[in-house]
């Protein structure tokens, strides 16, 4: 069963209005009325409907959503096709000196696939229920994030803020089929370096309570594809070493190592960002026939993909050497491709933003994990970039 994902509109409107208030430095702007209220959770809602799941994402009405309403807000607009059908929407907020480096927000917009029928609520319905919470694909996601940087652009402009450094926001596509022709080529271009970006902020976790994560490190994804290969044969001979039992051992000793990084965390020895997390993607095989697959034929080909999470922490040469002598050895005619992210980590000093809070390793990955920027991040030289870090990166909730 999927887990739906659930997002209560009132949390949009109370860090709205923290994220105002620290980022003004004077009093916070006043509480949304009613209807303002009503509108926001409105827009956040027409964006949920929007079909952006893969394979086959409706960029074309997404982009067009956001262009509308960056005209609404008077900023600057750009949309750059580095590979075509797949636009990256750049808005921008000058700021009053242009000389100083500027800050990124970025969000995706596509989402992963979903079961309508393993819904309650369809997933692109944007259902509110009796508490509150708004039930959709990317309701997490991470569209309510782009949703909440556009709100509070609305908030600050309405206020009579006006930013020292440029603002850009960036609505990118493809990131869940690992970014390469969204963020990855923005990062690549002159027209990232033109921007003058001096710290991104993307995707993170929301606190279960009052102390706030600092995520200095992610998990670099690993998508791992093991082909075993094996002698046709009759479905009612048994002989060893056939492609369908190689790949079973394979997929058991991968089990077993899944099940042993699990106990650390559910013990609560280590979390969830500490450990190397391996899931089972896909399982191939068989010969496919009219009404199925043939039945009586034991196929000479069988495939399964994983997608694994790795800590900067572990030695990626230990697990490399796992997968080449124990989960795909030559000996049993396996085979196998690792499709690996680049990664960056952030270890950043955090004293300057007095705030209760621990250093954890984020559990998943971001899609900004192709510029690196925050690498190099000096934290002194911001006047209320700390601001943006602290709502950003410690309040708002975007993965699951």
């Amino acid at each position: 069963m999927e887990k739906l994902c659930n997002f209560n509109h009132e949390f949009i409107i109370v860090h709205l209005l923290l994220f105002a208030s620290l980022l003004s430095f004077t009093n916070p702007t006043p509480s949304p009325t009613q209807d303002e209220q009503s509108q926001i959770i409105s827009r956040f809602q027409e964006y949920l409907r929007i079909n952006t799941s893969q394979p086959s994402p409706d960029y074309k009405k997404s982009t067009q959503f956001i262009l509308t309403l960056a005209e609404s807000l008077s900023l600057e607009t750009q949309v750059i096709e580095f590979v075509q059908g797949k636009p990256l929407v750049i808005l921008k907020w000058p700021g009053s000196d242009l000389s100083l480096p500027s800050i990124l927000l970025n969000s995706h917009t596509d989402v992963v696939p979903s079961e309508s029928s393993k819904w309650d609520y369809h997933p692109f319905g944007a259902h509110i229920d009796e508490n509150g919470n708004i039930f959709a694909r990317g309701s997490q996601d991470m569209k309510c994030v782009g949703m909440q940087y556009m709100e509070a652009v609305r908030r600050l402009k309405a206020s009579g803020f006006q930013p020292k450094r440029s603002l850009y926001l960036s609505f990118v596509p493809d990131e869940e089929i690992g970014g390469h022709d969204g963020l990855e080529k923005l990062a690549q271009s002159d027209v990232f370096k033109n921007m003058n970006v001096d710290i991104i902020l993307d995707e993170g976790l929301a606190s279960p309570n009052e102390n706030y994560r600092l995520f200095y490190g992610e998990r670099t994804p690993w998508w791992l594809v093991i082909k075993a290969t094996g002698a046709p044969g009759h479905g009612a001979k048994l002989y060893d070493n056939s492609a369908m039992e190689n790949l079973f051992k394979s997929i058991e000793s991968i089990r077993r190592f899944r099940a042993s990084q699990f106990d650390l965390v559910k013990a609560g020895l280590k979390g969830e960002g500490e450990v190397i997390s391996v899931n089972m993607a896909f399982l191939k095989a068989g010969t496919p026939s009219p009404t199925g697959f043939v039945m009586n034929l034991q196929p000479s080909e069988a495939e399964a993909g994983f997608d694994i999470r790795i800590p900067p922490t572990v030695n990626a040469e230990s697990l490399e050497k796992r997968i080449a002598e124990e989960w795909a050895p030559a000996s049993r005619n396996m085979s196998f491709e690792v499709e690996q992210v680049k990664q960056f980590s952030l270890r950043k000093k955090w004293h300057s933003v007095r705030i209760k809070g621990w250093c954890t390793m984020f559990s998943g990955s971001v899609s900004t994990k192709f510029c690196g920027i925050l690498q190099y991040i000096s934290w002194n030289q911001y006047d209320y970039v700390l601001w943006f870090v602290q709502y950003f990166v410690l309040l708002i909730p975007s993965v699951i």
